[in-house]
Parts: structure tokens; sequence; C-alpha cells
């Protein structure tokens, strides 16, 4: 079905206001080249309840050279940038693998381009929506080239400044594609004053699309930060243990924290979601107010007869019987029976 106005649509899951948040687990390169731990980790997120699952495809002679610097170097066995991205990397028949098996577990399998010739091998896989990472947002080359594939492109935001992230939609409104925008901070790990929760209002007023965040905090909480702000997409890095290797660790989250990190944002949205009636709640408590109340009881004996004053009366639980804030109407009235100590005044027995 066509998606409603604002909405956009991943393999039949619709994104947006009044949906629920779409969800992507980022694997990125935790993997560290490894094709046997990529589809360990498709196994470990498909249990965690997440919509999505996300790779980078890196191609070295299509994106890097030898001179590329690295941003963290703490792999010995890779002089270069470039020679890292190399052993980053899968063949186009892995990568079909990686897709299928992500398809079998329920997962939708995403993954981040870095050259158009990454562009091509995912379009070969089916890939069914487009994520452009931070640094990408102002290669249009890039853009516009995902843009004739006529697939919808998620973008992050962490890297641009409001006039680059206007040309990057602009290009995504000349082809006519559905988009979401991430709120996002190039930090690892990012702390929380600097997630910049409340730019994601500002993104969907001013580009009318799905927003979310991007998160880099390395924890649970930044995600349910977002839900209580309507996020509609998350996506955050997951790792098998903060004792994995690679530069991404300290900003992500373990497979264990992903499980309650989705349960913790299906709690929220419901919350946020639900409207409560304040009295009709009330109302539904009768019985426990009855429980938790209090009633007026005796102080001490009282005989039958006896004129009701303060000293003879008291409030305790349970509240079943003449409430507290009816006590004014019994004082001066007569007792038609005796009471003993604690016993609770009943309305009938007074004149």
């Amino acid at each position: 079905m066509d998606a409603p106005l604002n909405n956009i649509e991943i393999s039949d899951n619709l994104i947006g206001p009044g949906c629920p948040c779409f969800i992507i687990a980022e694997i990125a390169q935790a993997h560290d080249g490894s094709l046997g731990t990529a589809h360990a980790y498709i196994d470990a997120v498909a249990k965690t309840g997440v919509n999505a699952i996300k790779f980078q495809t890196h191609i070295a002679d299509a994106e890097s050279t030898q001179d590329e610097k690295f941003r963290v170097n703490i792999f010995p066995q890779d002089k270069t940038r470039y020679e890292y991205w190399k052993r980053m990397e899968f063949t186009p028949e892995q990568w079909a693998e990686l897709s299928v098996h992500a398809a079998e577990k329920g997962l939708i399998f995403l993954s981040t381009p870095f050259s158009l010739e990454a562009v091509d091998l995912l379009n070969s896989v089916n890939i069914k929506a487009w994520k452009i990472g931070s640094g990408e947002i102002a290669d249009t080359q890039l853009l516009e080239y995902v843009n004739k594939t006529n697939k919808p492109i998620l973008l992050s935001s962490g890297m641009s400044t409001w006039k680059e992230l206007d040309a990057a939609v602009n290009i995504i409104k000349k082809f006519n594609n559905q988009f979401a925008i991430f709120q996002c901070t190039t930090s690892y790990p990012c702390p929380p004053e600097k997630l910049g929760i409340n730019i994601m209002q500002e993104i969907k007023e001013r580009y009318s699309c799905p927003v979310g965040l991007s998160d880099h905090s390395g924890t649970i909480f930044g995600s349910f930060a977002a839900a209580a702000r309507s996020a509609n997409i998350l996506e955050v890095h997951a790792v098998f243990s903060r004792d994995c290797f690679g530069p991404d660790v300290t900003s992500s989250v373990t497979i264990e924290e992903l499980s309650k990190l989705v349960e913790g944002v299906r709690f929220i949205e419901k919350a946020c979601a639900s409207i409560v009636s304040k009295d009709e709640s009330a109302e539904e408590l009768t019985e426990l107010k009855r429980t938790f109340g209090k009633s007026l009881v005796a102080t001490h004996d009282l005989n039958k007869g006896h004129v009701l004053t303060k000293k003879d009366i008291a409030f305790k639980k349970p509240g079943t019987g003449i409430s507290i804030d009816r006590a004014q109407e019994f004082l001066g009235k007569k007792l038609t029976k005796s009471y003993s100590k604690n016993q609770q005044l009943k309305e009938l027995d007074f004149e």
C-alpha cells in the first residue's frame, strides 16, 4: 500500500508518525573482515527484536589511496587505511549470502556504500534502502547515483551544516525519493550533552520527514531519550562484547544491551502514545482505593446515645466505611448503637 504523507516505507515497514520506531543495529566493521563473524552477528542480532541489521561496504580501490590516514590506528597488521579497507572487503557473492541470511532471520539487510562501485554491488543484492554516512553527505556524485535507484534514503547528519544538509535533501527531492534523516554527532563515544536530541525536532520541521537518532554514546540511554521525543528511526552500533577489538567498541552497545534497548523503546513508545484519563483511571481503582483508603473509627468505646465529637473519631484503614471528607457531617450527631474502640462507624447508626 502507499505510505501515508511524510512516512517512508522500507520492505513493507512504514516509518514515520504513528508507526513503530524502526530500529537498526549497526555492525559496521565489527566483523573485522571475518565473513563468519558477520554471519554470527546476523544470528545474534535477529534475537534482539530490531528491524534491520546494517554493515558498511568498502571497496578499497574505489574509495581510498595509500595516503589515507587512520582515524584511530589500532590495527598493527594494516600500515594504511587503504590496507584496512582492503581487509574489510567481501566479494559480491559473499554480500549476497549475508543479505539472504539476514532475510531468513527476519531482518532487513542494509549496508552503507562508500563508492559508486559499492552502490552497484549492493544494488545487485537487492538492498532495500540506502544509508548515507555522515562523511558522504557532501559527495553529490554518490547522492545522485543512489537516488537514481529510486529507493528510500537514510541520511546521517553528523558532519553536516544546515546548508550541506539542505543541498543533500534537494538532490533527493529532485528524484522524488522517500527519505529520513538521523540526528547524529560524530563523536566516539558521544557524551550525553552532545547528542543533540533537540535537533530532531528542528530536522522534522525543516524537511517534513521522519527523523531519528544515530547514536554513538555506547549506552542504551540515548535511544530512550530519542524515543521519548518521538523518534521515528534509531540506529545504534552493536558488538558481541565490550572486550571486542575495534575502533567503534566504546561507541557500541552489547547484544544483550541491544535487546534491552528494543524492549525499552517499545515500552516508551507505547506509554507515550497512550492517552490516559485521570478521572477514568481513578474510577478503575475504586476497589483498590477502598483497600488503601481510611474510614472513621471510634477512638474509644462509645455508648448508644453518645453525641459524636472530634475526640471520639480517628481515620484508619480500610476505606470501606465513612470517608475522611465526610467526617464533618457526623460530628454533633447521636449514636443509635454502641461501638467499641477501633470499630468502623456506620452511617445508618446515627440519628
